[in-house]
């Protein structure tokens, strides 16, 4: 009898102690977090290589030592016989997992064993193995845990959970063992003759071993490469024969597991694995959406899947609406099954809307997940709500909303700043544009940590969508920082949405998707108006003009003419858009130019001209660099050549801080008027100092 020691993922030793027990009844086993041991025979550790659906390694310990320095680990090493396991022109490698005070670094621990290791060969016979860290002849395994050492044979040569059947997979992949470990969580494993199925199959994995479950296929049947075969203590006899009676032992499949993907191609790699895996003809794929997807028989069972987590925030928003109706679909179309989902994200499991009978703790790979097991009962059938109501940011949503209600009435306008980080946990903006929500994510402080801003940001993107009554599918996502020059008009997609949103008797086109600003600045929605009221019957000039709503509201006030000028031929051409969809015609021009060259030479003259430059722009279009601060008196100088008698420049910016060179302005002839309080919407007063602006008139 030998120590044998077998290692797994955090959350899967209980199964595994279950499974060890199973395949060596009389086993003695001590547990501990990831791994367990008892003493048993060769014959044994064969047959866990073979057999277990659970474990990453199977280890003959060949020693379990105390050491107080790396001297110590090396003595440790030494003490073994290595000549009894291996030739000195054979490959060795270590691999060592821990640390503790003495050995702060794996990959120091593991050179002192390898120094034990080779020095005991030159010693006695002159002669030293090779380190080979691909399949060598004899990989070594060493787990430093406190001031103990365990070094042994690492009979399965390569994680267990590679079971050699596949080939490619999809993003995020969910390894073999742990797709085993679910499904024995799910309860399916107990009768596999009742119906299973994936409907976000992936490359596979579940279906796969599922088959491999069903037809008592053993799981590492597919494997070529093992630790012990060319080692001096291996017994090949024994081995073959486990191998035989495990190829006796395997069973015809009953044709009642199902996989299905929305992505042709993951059907394709899964048909491809299966097929490595010898379970083709046991699993039926389909290329389906889970939202539509409905049971492919008439019998309940169990609908076991690894759904998208949503690593990067961009794709919740995708996920929230998928989630949302694959939960609704559920209810009606599979009432009767049980359902098993593994995922790292419990917030998109409670968009599902129904209530959890058991959840177990299960890593894949470093990442923490919950499998979460529902029975789609009568009760669970029924529209259980997740209510908000009791929720922080919730709650103050609601507020916010209760609070806009009467003011909105009176706006004529359907687009409008709902939220704008109110609770400093809850870092983000949102905005409604029509029947949509712009959720835009500033930056967290350095102080709070990637993953706590993570989760505050999934439960704003769980909870908004419900408060506001807006569909999932119709809530965007964007992640705003500290912008330089133009980058607040860079592209993030290349989606081309747009929608109509309405304002004050006007209608714009916005972009949701492509760019981090929408193609319409809702905190100039008052500034839009005092252009408008100013503009009957004037000649009017807008610089820096983005997509044109100022020059929209000028001519929709009776303005006689109205010049548009920006850098960007896109803002321009969607400023026509504008045009057009207010059924505007007449004398306006779009001129695509830099503002700043473009005012120095102009020779025309302006009743009203509305100024809104950015900050910083270090444009290449630019003959130089623009900064606000520094560049507004010469700005405004070349604007007030163009002024007529008795004309007006409306000027605003956004720059934190700006400050408007008074005296160099009244030079030139110019009279203040700060209107920055009448242009900062209600909706907006809680940062009041988003921008400020003036009206410096003749």
């Amino acid at each position: 009898m030998n120590s044998i020691l077998l290692t797994t993922s955090k959350g899967l030793d209980e199964l595994l102690a279950e499974e060890v027990k199973n395949l060596v009844p009389d086993a003695q086993i001590k547990a501990s977090p990831g791994q367990l041991t008892f003493s048993g025979t060769l014959e044994q550790a064969y047959r866990l290589c073979l057999w277990s659906r659970l474990a990453n390694r199977v280890v003959w310990v060949l020693t379990e030592n105390k050491f107080n320095d790396a001297e110590g680990l090396y003595d440790a090493a030494k003490e073994v016989d290595w000549s009894a396991h291996l030739e000195p022109n054979q490959t060795l490698s270590i691999a060592f997992h821990g640390t503790n005070r003495v050995i702060k670094n794996t990959q120091f621990g593991a050179v002192k064993i390898k120094d034990a290791i080779v020095d005991q060969f030159v010693e006695h016979v002159g002669e030293r193995p090779s380190v080979q860290k691909y399949k060598p002849d004899l990989p070594i395994f060493a787990r430093c845990r406190r001031e103990f050492i365990t070094i042994g044979i690492d009979l399965s040569g390569s994680s267990l959970h590679q079971r050699a059947y596949r080939q490619q997979t999809g993003d995020a992949p969910l390894k073999e063992h742990v797709a085993c470990a679910v499904l024995m969580r799910s309860g399916w494993t107990k009768d596999t003759s009742q119906p299973l199925v994936d409907p976000m199959c992936g490359s596979g994995t579940l279906a796969i071993e599922a088959a491999y479950i069903q037809r008592n296929i053993a799981p590492a049947m597919k494997r070529e490469y093992w630790g012990f075969k060319r080692w001096k203590q291996h017994d090949e006899t024994v081995w073959e024969q486990l191998i035989n009676a495990a190829v006796g032992a395997q069973k015809d499949g009953l044709k009642n597991i199902f996989a299905a993907d929305i992505d042709k191609n993951l059907i394709a790699i899964a048909r491809k694995n299966a097929d490595n895996a010898g379970v083709f003809a046991d699993i039926e794929f389909a290329h389906s959406n889970a939202t539509t997807y409905c049971p492919p028989v008439k019998a309940d069972g169990f609908l076991v899947s690894n759904p998208p987590y949503g690593e990067r925030l961009g794709q919740l928003t995708e996920l929230i609406s998928l989630f949302t109706d694959w939960g609704q679909h559920l209810k009606t179309a599979w009432q009767g099954w049980h359902v098993s989902l593994l995922s790292s994200n419990r917030d998109l499991l409670k968009l599902l809307k129904l209530k959890a009978q058991k959840d177990y703790a299960i890593n894949n790979g470093k990442l923490e997940c919950r499998l979460v097991n529902y029975l789609l009962d009568e009760q669970n059938c029924q529209q259980f709500n997740v209510s908000g109501s009791n929720h922080e940011f919730a709650n103050r949503l609601q507020k916010n909303l209760k609070k806009l209600n009467k003011w909105i009435k009176y706006q004529h306008t359907d687009c409008y700043r709902i939220y704008d980080a109110d609770l400093p946990d809850y870092n983000v903006a949102i905005d409604r544009y029509g029947d949509a929500l712009v959720i835009q994510e500033y930056a967290p402080p350095k102080t709070v940590s990637e993953e706590k801003a993570k989760r505050r940001l999934q439960e704003v993107l769980l909870h908004a969508p419900a408060v506001c009554g807006v569909g999932a599918k119709d809530v965007y996502l964007k992640v705003r920082e500290k912008q330089k020059g133009t980058q607040q008009y860079n592209k993030l997609s290349q989606k081309g949405e747009t929608r109509i949103v309405h304002e004050k008797g006007a209608q714009f086109l916005v972009n949701l998707t492509d760019y981090l600003d929408t193609g319409l600045f809702l905190d100039h929605r008052e500034t839009r108006q005092i252009v408008k009221a100013k503009s009957a019957q004037k000649d009017v000039l807008n610089l820096f003009s983005y997509t044109g709503s100022v020059s929209v509201f000028a001519a929709l006030g009776g303005a006689r003419s109205v010049t548009t000028v920006d850098m960007s031929n896109t803002y321009l051409e969607w400023a026509k858009e504008n045009f057009k969809q207010n059924k505007l015609s007449g004398p306006y021009a779009f001129i695509q130019a830099d503002c700043v060259s473009w005012l120095a030479d102009h020779q025309a003259k302006y009743d009203l001209i509305f100024i809104d430059p950015p900050s910083f722009s270090n444009s290449k279009r630019m003959h130089t660099t623009w900064d606000v601060q520094r560049d507004h008196v010469d700005l405004i100088t070349h604007a007030r050549k163009c002024l007529k008698e008795n004309g007006e420049i409306i000027f605003s910016n956004n720059r934190r801080g700006f400050k408007l060179a008074t005296a160099e302005i009244e030079a030139l002839g110019l009279r203040i008027t700060d209107i920055t309080k009448q242009t900062i919407p209600t909706d907006f007063e809680r940062h009041s100092n988003i921008h400020k602006c003036w009206v410096l008139s003749c």
